[in-house]
């Protein structure tokens, strides 16, 4: 029987997305998994899997289509199968107000105020052909858009490419980049990305009663135990300090489900799975990426399954699962030697933990009933922001002790 495959809901807040590029063609055979198409949201250009094996019999909507949510796009099935297609989605006509056309891209700041960009004025251009651009050095403002409004689209790249075009230029470094302040003004057009992410978060602060909580844990026993881990592992599976405060946080929130949950009118929803979201830093923002019941999965699962994500964030070509289906959230600034800081809750969420930098600094050792001296020892601060209509201070400082219970024991996550 055929099935019907529809935009996917990548998000929170996703309501429609721009379908960039057929992968799979009427009558041909697709399995399972196999990539059908790709998708562009606010986000990123996303890989969208089929959900059925088959013969593609139908494709809804043309590429360049905006697709609302869940409307349908293609139809699987058996060779020779007659069905009723569903009517395709009309495209949105572009908002007066605006007076530019949908989809809207993001304008790019000229080469001399962006770190190796490849781009040297206003254009449009799908996160795929921006990415295929800056690889092969291509200068965007010099190519011909055949997409929706002039869009510069994957073939247009290829285009230039395949006929070797003058319109390839060398990316500048980054000394030849910055430059100092001029008394110029300079107008900077945000991505649709960072547009995104302050709706959210805005949205977040203006309607979520933030409160913080901080602790600092004492992490030699960690990084002790993750030297040792990784003597054993190759060097592209060594398992990292954030890997390690994954696994604690999961574990720890299994003990408070009130922080693994969101708030409906009201209700409380804990939810059964622990869904750790982790904050990626991709061009032009964030995205947060997710790992699955993470309370249930071994560290080096954990490890291989970040790394797989966060190079498909930043390739533009993460999956839908990549996204989707967070239940608590954890941002890690810890590579650029922060002392503290607090994040933003990611709506539906109730909770999201602020992770800083482990540092060696001077501590009080007391031991054997000796008098107390100066040394030195491993030391990190986190903050938890909680929603206040969900949880309270006291909750959310057991809850920090109890992470601290496993990154200052470490050998429990193991057991």
């Amino acid at each position: 029987m055929a099935e019907t495959i529809n935009m996917p809901k990548l998000g929170f807040d996703m309501a429609e997305g721009l379908l960039v590029r057929w992968v799979k063609q009427v009558g041909e055979i697709i399995n399972k998994g196999d990539v059908l198409a790709e998708i562009e949201t606010d986000k990123a250009t996303v890989e969208v899997e089929s959900s059925a094996s088959g013969v593609v019999l139908q494709l809804i909507v043309d590429q360049g289509t905006v697709v609302p949510v869940n409307a349908p796009i293609a139809i699987i099935g058996a060779a020779g199968e007659k069905v009723d297609a569903p009517a395709a989605p009309k495209p949105e006509a572009p908002k007066p107000a605006d007076n530019k056309p949908l989809p809207s891209v993001p304008t790019i700041a000229p080469v001399s105020q962006t770190v190796a960009s490849v781009e040297t004025g206003p254009v449009k251009a799908s996160p795929l052909a921006k990415k295929i651009a800056r690889d092969n050095k291509v200068n965007l403002a010099n190519v011909q858009g055949t997409g929706p409004g002039g869009r510069i689209v994957r073939k247009d790249i290829e285009a230039v490419l395949s006929s070797n075009q003058s319109s390839v230029t060398s990316v500048q470094s980054p000394s030849a980049v910055y430059r100092p302040l001029s008394a110029e003004d300079q107008t900077l057009q945000t991505t649709k990305l960072r547009q995104a992410i302050g709706r959210r978060l805005v949205e977040s602060k203006q309607t979520i009663p933030h409160f913080y909580v901080t602790h600092e844990f004492k992490m030699d026993a960690l990084m002790d135990m993750r030297r040792q881990i990784n003597e054993y592992l190759p060097e592209n599976e060594k398992i990292s300090v954030n890997d390690l405060i994954l696994k604690a946080v999961a574990l720890a929130l299994r003990q408070f489900p009130n922080l693994n949950a969101t708030i409906k009118g009201n209700e409380v929803i804990q939810f059964g799975h622990v869904n750790v979201g982790v904050a990626v830093t991709v061009p032009g923002g964030l995205m947060t990426v997710v790992v699955k019941d993470a309370n249930q999965k071994m560290l080096r699962q954990i490890s291989g399954e970040v790394q797989a994500m966060a190079a498909r964030a930043r390739e533009g070509k993460v999956k839908p699962e990549d996204v989707d289906g967070s239940t608590f959230s954890t941002s890690n600034l810890g590579m650029y030697d922060v002392e503290d800081f607090i994040a933003i809750i990611n709506p539906p969420e109730a909770a999201i933990l602020a992770i800083s930098s482990a540092r060696e600094v001077p501590v009080v050792v007391v031991a054997d009933g000796r008098p107390p001296e100066i040394g030195i020892g491993w030391r990190m601060k986190a903050t938890i922001s909680v929603d206040h209509r969900v949880s309270d201070g006291a909750e959310a400082a057991q809850f920090m002790q109890a992470l601290a219970g496993f990154l200052e024991s470490p050998v429990r996550m193991l057991m």
